[in-house]
């Protein structure tokens, strides 16, 4: 069993690098939209006293996260993947994986928070980010930090920690392009 979960892995291996080696080149190119999931936390969700002003009352950025956020924006420099404008969910986590990723302050966009549990609240947030996603016509690229709730509501995909999904509108639903992981 150990034997055949690690022939399994080792095969999956090349489809994760050619993976990210094909979202690369599309970044490369500029004029895409990122869905970056935040990097790795301390926890599994937010406690009771959440306060969306205050980063003591939510799960944050662990150590390996700050280390993996700026592995992020190392290797968008190294890669030559141009970044436009960055925009983050108001979580602390994600506000976080923006600076120190891209080393500037991305603007605090409201719909790219947690997703609401009542279905109304829950559809304006994926009609604002898909307004952005279909407007945005920059030649460098957009990215937008969120969690992973919204990018699997948006794209049918569920990221990593850290993981990038590149995608393009396709009617009114989101075509993913590539991904990059980190």
């Amino acid at each position: 069993m150990i034997r055949f979960a690690l022939a399994l892995f080792l095969l999956a291996m090349p489809a994760v690098a050619h993976a990210t080696d094909a979202g690369w080149a599309l970044l490369r190119d500029g004029g895409r939209v990122v869905l970056l999931r935040h990097a790795m936390v301390t926890g599994t969700s937010d406690p009771a006293n959440f306060d969306i002003a205050n980063c003591a009352t939510q799960i944050n950025l662990s150590a390996r996260g700050k280390q993996q956020a700026s592995r992020i924006g190392a290797l968008f420099a190294a890669r030559a993947a141009p970044v436009e404008r960055v925009m983050s969910s108001r979580y602390c986590r994600c506000l976080d994986t923006a600076r120190i990723a891209f080393e500037a302050e991305p603007q605090p966009f409201e719909p790219l928070d947690l997703l609401k549990t009542d279905e109304a609240g829950r559809a304006a947030q994926i009609d604002a980010v898909m307004k952005q996603v279909r407007d945005y016509a920059g030649s460098d690229n957009l990215v937008m930090v969120t969690h992973l709730e919204n990018i699997l509501a948006l794209t049918g995909v569920s990221p990593r920690e850290g993981e990038a999904v590149i995608v393009a509108p396709d009617g009114d639903r989101l075509r993913v392009l590539g991904r990059v992981t980190f």
